[in-house]
């Protein structure tokens, strides 16, 4: 079952941010995960508005999303990252079944 990686952020350090954008993609496909949103517009329709930024990267499981954010290959970029935004990561797995 597909899980997906949602990431909301407000990014205080656009060139720190940019180094962690440049190297993430290859990591990121490397774990079978391949982007659904990454830095469009955000609009709050009902509650409390999102950060100003928002990701969501599909994997093809939970396991998979897992590994890609414990890595070696991306805790060695995850730094960078935490010092240029502040955030919400977390992960949530695809519909399991159909509402009724």
């Amino acid at each position: 079952m597909v899980a997906y990686l949602i990431a909301e952020m407000t990014i205080h350090d656009r060139e720190g941010y940019n180094r962690y954008a440049r190297q993430s993609p290859s990591v990121v496909k490397k774990f079978g995960g391949r982007y659904l949103a990454r830095g469009g517009a955000v609009e709050a329709v009902e509650g409390t508005a999102p950060l100003s930024r928002v990701v969501v990267v599909e994997f093809p499981s939970m396991e998979r999303a897992k590994a890609f954010y414990y890595s070696k290959e991306y805790q060695a970029i995850c730094p960078t990252r935490l010092a240029a935004v502040d955030s919400r990561l977390f992960f949530t797995e695809g519909v399991l079944e159909p509402v009724s």
